[in-house]
């Protein structure tokens, strides 16, 4: 059997592979918007897989979009160390205008690496199948199950990942290799929600003055008018965050609620009888979903009960969703890093070796499906290729160089890994 040496070698020699993947994967128009536009690019990958020694397994998504698992099963299961490797294949939407070559065609131009998708995050998932596709020509046999993930809705806070790992796919340890630039990234969380004022009564227009003036005896109110006691409820909660909280590697302030759209009202002849607004709420890597809406709705319900008609009319809540397309809403969970963890441990000895000096360990100033591992308490990273100012950008692009220096480390840290016995 070849060593890890030969392995990193093969990295080396075999590099127009690499490029021939990435090729191939950024040919798919896989923009979200509009979505439900994998199920070729899915195939693809499976057949990959296939090639490569995995058992392969696919899970119905939304029409036009599916999600694919995989398992190249070790030798010795049971005392050896499992890894999980997570990406998606969905990319940001375009304006082909705005690009100065085809974003669909890979296009190299010296070391830089031209073509959506590139940074965001094709270019990690074209190292993973570049690395299974060596270890099957190398007849590399780990001990340890070596399996895969390729979800689609990241980019649209669609659940794909969430949809795998609620029906029990797991692993000792997990990489998400989305966007990072190569450093270790933990994050922050976001949710959204919508916060919904409702008068029991609808009124036409004519009434206003009645419900307004002194003496008018009318008891309504406007709905749209009404949503500014739960805006400035926000913004007192936001700023005291601000104050009051921090985390290692965050600026001070990234608890941040954002009111990010509002609608309301039926006809400029009616009293606006019903107000919703949409907010992103982020929040730190060791604060959790439920803690966070809670401290929401006890402000905006106190600021209410201030109010002498809102008290009779309370706001409602309603939190997160599966999709920003389908439902109007999405959640990503934070993840906190543990760097005692033995999977953190061997990942930076694996980094050092092939890189020549330690990683770079920060907190992610977006976020990605990472933090579902944590929420399903699957101890990972999110590591991979590409700048955050890259991803999504037109012209989007990678340098060849981090990306190969990327693939290195990852074959090193799978040979590591699933080397590596349970009890260490």
């Amino acid at each position: 059997m070849a060593t890890k040496q030969q392995l990193l070698q093969a990295v080396a020699e075999n590099q127009d592979q690499l490029l021939t993947l990435l090729d191939r994967l950024t040919s798919f128009e896989t923009t979200s918007p509009p979505a439900r536009n994998t199920i070729a690019i899915q195939k693809f990958i499976v057949e990959q897989l296939a090639t490569a020694g995995f058992e392969t397994k696919q899970t119905p998504f939304y029409q036009g979009d599916e999600l694919v698992s995989g398992q190249k099963a070790g030798s010795d299961p049971e005392r050896y160390h499992s890894l999980l490797l997570n990406g998606h294949v969905d990319v940001a939407t375009i304006d082909r205008d705005s690009w100065d070559t085809d974003p669909f065609k890979l296009t190299r131009q010296g070391d830089v690496l031209l073509g959506r998708g590139v940074s965001d995050m094709k270019g990690g998932m074209a190292s993973f199948l570049y690395v299974f596709s060596l270890l099957h020509q190398l007849g590399i046999e780990l001990p340890g199950d070596l399996r895969f993930q390729s979800v689609v809705g990241e980019e649209a806070g669609e659940a794909g990942t969430k949809t795998l790992l609620k029906n029990g796919e797991t692993a000792d340890f997990a990489v998400v290799g989305d966007t990072s630039n190569m450093n270790f990234q933990g994050q922050g969380g976001v949710i959204t929600g919508w916060i919904t004022l409702k008068s029991p009564h609808i009124y036409h227009d004519g009434n206003r003055a009645a419900m307004i003036s002194t003496g008018g005896g009318l008891k309504a109110a406007n709905m749209i008018e009404k949503m500014v006691v739960v805006i400035q409820a926000l913004e007192k909660l936001e700023r005291y965050w601000g104050i009051t909280k921090h985390y290692p590697g965050f600026a001070p302030g990234i608890d941040t609620i954002n009111p990010a759209y509002i609608e309301g009202g039926l006809h400029p002849a009616y009293i606006p009888s019903e107000a919703k607004l949409w907010i992103t709420v982020h929040f730190y890597p060791d604060e959790n979903v439920d803690d966070i809406t809670k401290a929401v709705e006890e402000q905006v319900i106190a600021a209410a009960k201030a109010d002498p008609w809102l008290r009779d009319n309370l706001p409602t809540f309603s939190w997160g969703g599966d999709s920003l397309l389908a439902d109007k809403g999405e959640v990503f969970p934070s993840l906190e890093l543990d760097s005692d963890h033995p999977g953190m441990q061997t990942l930076e000895q694996s980094y050092t070796e092939v890189a020549g000096h330690a990683p770079t360990i920060s907190m992610s100033p977006s976020v990605s499906d990472s933090g579902w591992f944590g929420y399903y308490h699957i101890p990972a990273v999110d590591f991979g290729p590409g700048t955050m100012e890259q991803a999504h950008s037109d012209n989007e692009s990678l340098s060849f160089q981090q990306l190969l220096e990327y693939t290195r480390v990852i074959a090193a840290f799978i040979f590591d890994w699933c080397h590596l016995k349970g009890d260490q």
